[in-house]
Parts: structure tokens; C-alpha cells; sequence
């Protein structure tokens, strides 16, 4: 099953997407919400009435299939529009072996011995369409390409073979982040903070673990939980930049939520990312090209360029930077010492 959140009458709609067409949950079923928050948390009572719609929908046997809205007729927005939190985590090898090689540090051990993860802006989440940046950003403005995840239902201390029980479903993320601001930050030992708190993109729907079932492959020796391959691939004005596959992730999703969840409730809604994928940034990108080529010339977002993330089963999140009409620089704050 697929899941939209659209902009009906200035509110957040919840429908399922068929064949390019949108059918609002609650025309389809008078048991369904209407908006994706209280879909979540209702979802144990109401997701067996949604994949028997879906299913309806597909066969063209339920009432409502005549009742369907054109899905590029309406303003699309993040498939979770209100996450209770939002969590990045750090999963695969071969993104964080590149950019540790790029800057001549050696890969970190502790990779291969727990998932970690940070948390973000969850108020910052929005969905395909403009991204607002402002002066510092674009001081080495970098896309990230990601999956995630949502929680759909209240846990504690979940061990990963139980954990995919609480993932709702997947979608494509753009774990936006603004270089300058982050490498600043993190000299701190803190992490990232501005670099990162101005844009998280979702989208551009959530697609149950249903519909991925083709895709299941092995997960890797010495892990637990569901494994899909899922082509992963980012274009920016149409030039491809980034290819991997979902399927690379080392640690799992039930292996984040797994850690997400020890000694602290995970709460319906909670949205969490795998991570960047091998090449799937330009700060990766730039610091292979510029380890093998000196004269390389390094590549970040300008204003007006188109960011199209594409995830085999999940759709293509399409978003264009704009830059915002304000001058204003935190960067110019910094006290001289």
C-alpha cells in the first residue's frame, strides 16, 4: 500500500495512491482517519481495513474507485507531515569508509560494533517541492541521499527480531546539510546542529512493507532483520550523481530501532533514516574526486538546482533549492579571538 498526505482545503489528506490516482482514506472506509498522525495511531486498529481497500482499489472492486484525484493534480506533502521525532542513523559502510579515507582518517572500528544515530529537526520535515535556504547555507549546501522509516506503534527495549513489527513503512529521505555550518559545529565535539536542522525532506509517499516483498533479499551475516534490494539513485539537473541499492545498508532498520528504543519509548510517528548511502552526497563525491584528481572541482547546490531522488518501490522525491530573500548570516556572528 501506498500512502499520500496531500493539501485539501488547507489541511493535511490522507488517500492511498492506485494507479496514479489519490482515494481519501475516509471516503473509502468510515473507520479510516483522514490524516496520517491519527492513522498511526490507530494504526493496529485500522491497517488490515486500509490493505483491504488498497486491495479493493487494485482489483477495481471497491465503491470508491471511481472516486479517485489525480496524484499530479494536488500539492503533495511529507507523507508523515507532524513526526513525533526525527532520528539519522549512520548505516552504511561504504559511505562512512569514504569520507573517513577522503580526509585521512581511518575507518572507525566501533562502525561494525553498534548502529548509532542523531536526532534532527523534527519540526523542519517537509516533502517534495522548494527547499528555503538561507546565505550560510548555501556555503556548501550537499543533499544526502537516505531511506527512513516511520514507527507505527509504542515500544520499549525492542529486540531487532522483533523490531520490524513497529516499522509502518518506508520512503525516500534528503537528509539536507549545509557543510561550512557543520564542520564549524562539530570542531565541538557536539555534533550536528545547524548544519543540519533547516531541512530534512520525506517523500514522497510511504509504502507499507507489503508492497517490498518482491524485493526481500539476505540480510548480511551477522545481522537481523528485513533486507530490501531497492535501487537508490539522486540527479541533479538531470545528471545523475549518486547510485547504490537499500539493500547495502550493513546495519539493518530493526538494528536502529533496536538501539533507538533501549531505555526510551519509541512513540508512533517517530521517523528515522538509514543514513547516507555510498556516493550519495557531495561531500563524499567531492573528496574522491579531489583524492584522485587535485585539480577536481568540487560540486555543491546553487539556488535553482533540482534534486530528484529516485528509491526502486518508493517513488521520486523531487525538491528545487531556492535561496531566501534575507542576508542575514549566523557565520558573521563568530566572536574574533
Amino acid at each position: 500500500m501506498k500512502l499520500v498526505t496531500y493539501l485539501k482545503e488547507e489541511v493535511d489528506q490522507l488517500a492511498i495512491l492506485v494507479n496514479g490516482m489519490l482515494y481519501n482514506t475516509q471516503e473509502l472506509h468510515p473507520d479510516l482517519p483522514n490524516n496520517m498522525q491519527m492513522f498511526l495511531l490507530m494504526w493496529e486498529e485500522v491497517i488490515d481495513i486500509a490493505l483491504h481497500a488498497d486491495a479493493q482499489l487494485k482489483a477495481g472492486t471497491n465503491p470508491g474507485t471511481g472516486m479517485g484525484i489525480p496524484y499530479e493534480s494536488v500539492h503533495v506533502l511529507a507523507p508523515i507531515p507532524f513526526p513525533t521525532s526525527c532520528r539519522d542513523g549512520y548505516a552504511f559502510r561504504q559511505h562512512v569508509a569514504a569520507a573517513r579515507r577522503n580526509r585521512k582518517a581511518d575507518m572507525i572500528p566501533e562502525f561494525d560494533q553498534y548502529p548509532i544515530f542523531y536526532f534532527t529537526n523534527h519540526n523542519a520535515i517537509q516533502g517534495p517541492g522548494k527547499i528555503q535556504c538561507m546565505p550560510d547555507h548555501f556555503e556548501k549546501l550537499d543533499f544526502e541521499l537516505e531511506a527512513a522509516i516511520v514507527v507505527c506503534k509504542a515500544g520499549r527495549n525492542i529486540p531487532a527480531a522483533e523490531a520490524d513489527s513497529y516499522i509502518g513503512g518506508y520512503m525516500i529521505m534528503n537528509d539536507m546539510s549545509a557543510r561550512l555550518l557543520q564542520m564549524e559545529e562539530m570542531k565541538l565535539n557536539l555534533g550536528p546542529a545547524k548544519g543540519k536542522d533547516f531541512s530534512t525532506v520525506i517523500g514522497p509517499m510511504l509504502v507499507t512493507p507489503d508492497e517490498l516483498e518482491p524485493f526481500k533479499t539476505a540480510t548480511k551475516p551477522g545481522h537481523t532483520g528485513n533486507t530490501y534490494s531497492l535501487k537508490m539513485t539522486c540527479k541533479v539537473n538531470g545528471i545523475q550523481v549518486s547510485e547504490g541499492n537499500m539493500g547495502d545498508m550493513d546495519w539493518t532498520f530493526a538494528e536502529i530501532v533496536e538501539r533507538c528504543a533501549y531505555g526510551v519509548n519509541i512513540l508512533p510517528g517517530d521517523v528515522i533514516g538509514s543514513g547516507t548511502v555510498g556516493t550519495g552526497c557531495f561531500l563524499e563525491l567531492n573528496g574522491t574526486g579531489k583524492l584522485n584528481d587535485p585539480d577536481y572541482k568540487e560540486q555543491w547546490l546553487q539556488p535553482g538546482d533540482v534534486v530528484e531522488m529516485e528509491i526502486e518501490g518508493l517513488g521520486t522525491l523531487t525538491n528545487t533549492i531556492v535561496a531566501e530573500n534575507d542576508d542575514f548570516s549566523i557565520l558573521q556572528l563568530k566572536k574574533n579571538i
